[in-house]
């Protein structure tokens, strides 16, 4: 991991706007009517539905979605005592990670108040303003009044993040750790360095799990708590061992089978580990220096399982992988408080998930290929997208389930997509993508099989339900990257086609071609050697009824590729041109932009074929097209060149299709800003429309613009999408994902899906 140095820190957070988070409206302000809905004399009404029933505040404020992140900065980090005032950048911090990992907004609050009855009073009186309360960086043992007092007190969830979080994540990679170990909870010794708070709550859960209290040994900066010790406070008397014949780590380490280490670095030497009972599991959790690096560690002893509180190692305890759901879980049930149930039940979704196959997108962050549950992976990564499906749910389950919840979920499912939405890992449009494609799963060919991001994706989609994958390349090859990968190709079929079994195939496909396209010079002999090309043979598998669908373009050039399509496939008889489209999903509505990838420095008559193309495409996609032509000038404003095209392409368009709202040439901000372009020009056509559909007038603003969006905004994108071909044949991109080849694959199945329903009738 590369080192953080002081100038990049403050840099960071002084550059552009100080601080790390903002408070950004939810609702229109523009007009006064806007304004007049907002507070006076609007607000009046949500007021007074809120006096009436006090629960209705969920339903007309953000409280729901609302937590504070409070502090009185006794406890910061590793930093110590540094101030309520001095402690804000991390409840920044905290809101930031609450924000992107959940969904959930944040106010930080800094308490510059030590007293705990003082403290716990200022926070009782702002309660009312939020659904839950996360309490930050307190020390110990005020921390555990404070807690205790607030979660009696008010009713909604409370959690101390430095207590639970950390017993969570690191109880989950306990009873990983132990599975890989053959050992039984309720057996081993565990030896504990350290007696903060988070020590404390990790060593309490640890036996709600089942664990023995007996077979803990718990340190202090004194030595082992034991019962003959006379200055132990009361969360340390509990843990107080009856032993008296240890007194030192060192003492206490010897055969013991979990070492948790919440303390200082460098306390733990090789020979530590070494005295410990087989397969031991060491969570040196101090940081930035744990209490034994993971080196010396792992050289100590092969056997070994290792956690470390820093990144830059495997199987990180790190607390973002549950406070975020955690609160998720309670907001969405609106809970009363966070239990132990809930705890628990956590535990136990994030211990699980780790079991599951890792997604591709975590693969990729991490730099590897195939992380799989054991000794190096036994908690799941912070980037996990699975976390706020898992979690949550597990945790809103618990709440509903132990009498804790006021609102109960109904739809189980439902509420995992609305998680996935949330977060943007899932649009409507892609479920409903994905849904319709599942209704009559088609047989899929993958170009390039040997790829590994194609192989994984005909794998995901095949497990998916959307299609049967049909894979071209070498078999041997395709085979020995699957395992590579830990991908399973049970019911993928894989199609050699230099292979002399499908020598029979080859000549067929040949025969078909030459006789095709015999008029523009075509020979057998040349469309064999073509049959020996993946493009060539697998569009040839969809033209004869081989398959249904073609997916390809991860090593090809776009232009050897169109070619071959044009060839083979054919453009359909309605028009002389074809297009591709990318379909934008964002915050502000779904968009289809056209053409993408085709068509370099079109005419007006392939402008033409293109806005009929795009709308046709988007009504395949469920929508009502609303089609803006752009350009750099608005209506007839630049009467040559470029402009001039556009203007006689849309002449044209409102002529043939006088229903259809298009209009153009035009401005992109004109074409997205209603309000503008009404008021400016209230001849349009588009008069009182959002557009969704927007015509590029060449192939490089359009590709530069869908590029452009790409690289700059949260938005997901699907495409390219073919438009104008006989059949099936989709592209996909040099640097496309797994999922946005999974989602060409849906596309290209729903389109075979159509092309069948045509020609039944």
């Amino acid at each position: 991991m590369a080192k953080i140095t002081k100038e990049a820190a403050l840099l960071y957070h002084s550059q552009g706007k100080p601080g790390k988070i903002e408070v950004i409206p939810t609702k229109p302000y523009s007009t006064q009517r806007d304004l007049s809905l907002a507070y006076s004399p609007g607000v009046a009404e949500p007021c007074l539905e809120i006096e009436k029933e006090p629960q209705d505040a969920y339903k007309y404020t953000a409280k729901g979605n609302l937590v504070a992140v409070i502090s009185n900065g006794t406890a910061v980090l590793g930093l110590g005592d540094i101030g309520a005032l001095a402690g804000k950048p991390v409840m920044e911090g905290k809101g930031l990670l609450f924000k992107i990992y959940a969904g959930i907004d944040v106010f930080d609050i800094e308490v510059n108040e030590k007293d705990p009855e003082k403290f716990i009073a200022a926070v009782k009186a702002i309660a009312p303003t939020f659904g839950g309360i996360n309490l930050e960086d307190i020390k110990a043992p005020e921390c555990f009044e404070i807690e205790r007092r607030l979660k009696e007190e008010l009713d909604i969830p409370v959690m101390h993040d430095d207590q639970h979080g950390t017993a969570i994540i690191s109880s989950a990679g306990l009873l990983n750790t132990l599975e890989v170990a053959g050992k039984k909870i309720e057996d081993v010794k565990i030896v504990v360095n350290g007696a903060g708070a988070s020590a404390v709550s990790c060593t309490k859960l640890y036996i709600s799990l089942g664990a023995r209290l007996e077979n803990v040994v718990m340190i202090d900066s004194k030595g082992v708590i034991n019962k003959n010790r006379t200055d132990l406070n009361e969360q340390k008397s509990y843990f107080a061992t009856s032993r008296t014949d240890i007194h030192t780590l060192e003492e206490a380490i010897k055969g013991a089978d979990v070492f948790l280490g919440l303390s200082k670095g460098n306390v733990v030497s090789k020979e530590m580990i070494k005295s410990m009972a087989p397969s031991p599991i060491v969570f040196a959790l101090a940081n930035p220096t744990p209490e034994i690096s993971y080196e010396d560690a792992m050289s100590s002893r092969p056997d070994v399982l290792m956690a470390t509180g820093r990144s830059d190692y495997p199987n990180q305890i790190n607390n973002v992988i549950g406070f975020p759901y955690i609160f998720r879980g309670a907001l969405d049930t609106q809970a009363s408080a966070i239990n132990e149930e809930m705890k628990i039940a956590a535990v136990y979704a994030i211990a699980g998930l780790a079991k599951q196959p890792v997604p591709d997108v975590v693969n990729a962050a991490y730099k590897v290929n195939n992380l799989t549950f054991g000794p190096e992976y036994f908690i799941p990564k912070p980037v996990d997208p699975r976390l706020i499906t898992e979690v949550s749910m597990a945790v809103a389950k618990a709440a509903i389930k132990s009498g804790v919840a006021r609102k109960t979920i109904q739809n189980w499912d439902e509420y995992q997509v609305q998680l996935r939405e949330l977060m943007g890992y899932e649009s409507r449009l892609t479920r409903q993508l994905y849904d319709t494609a599942r209704t009559d799963p088609q047989r899929v060919v993958f170009a390039e099989g040997g790829h590994p991001n194609m192989l994984k994706a005909a794998v995901e989609a095949k497990a998916e339900g959307i299609c049967h994958p049909i894979l071209l390349g070498n078999d041997e090859r395709i085979e020995k990257i699957a395992k590579e990968l830990d991908l399973s190709l049970e019911g993928i079929e894989i199609v050699n086609l230099r292979h002399d079994r499908e020598a029979e195939r080859r000549e067929r496909y040949a025969h078909i071609l030459a006789e095709k396209r015999a008029r523009e010079g075509a020979t057998y002999d040349e469309a064999m050697d073509k049959m020996f090309e993946r493009n060539y043979f697998g569009m040839m598998m969809v033209e004869t009824g081989d398959a249904d669908a073609f997916i390809t373009g991860l090593y090809t050039k776009y232009s050897n590729t169109i070619k071959v399509a044009k060839e083979v496939i054919g453009i359909r008889d309605e028009y002389k041109h074809f297009a591709t489209m990318h379909i934008l999903n964002s915050k502000k509505g779904t968009f289809f932009l056209a053409d993408t990838l085709i068509n370099r420095h079109p005419d007006e008559n392939t402008l033409t074929d293109v806005a009929r193309l795009a709308e046709q495409t988007v009504r395949f996609f469920n929508q009502k097209p609303v089609i803006a032509m752009l350009s750099y000038s608005n209506f007839g404003s630049d009467p040559k060149g470029s402009p001039a095209k556009v203007h006689r392409a849309v002449e044209f368009m409102q002529k043939e299709y006088p229903d259809l709202p298009i209009d153009g040439e035009m401005q992109v901000n004109f074409a997205l800003n209603k309000e503008l372009r009404d008021a400016k020009y209230p001849f349009t056509r588009l008069k009182g429309k959002d557009v969704n559909t927007l015509v590029f007038p060449n192939l490089s603003s359009a590709n530069s613009g869908y590029k452009l969006i790409q690289s700059m905004t949260d938005g997901e994108l699907i495409g390219p999408i073919q438009m104008g071909l006989n059949k099936p044949i989709h592209f996909t991109d040099i640097e496309s994902s797994v999922r946005d080849i999974v989602n060409i694959t849906a596309v290209a199945a729903i389109d075979a899906i159509v092309d069948k329903k045509k020609k039944k009738k």
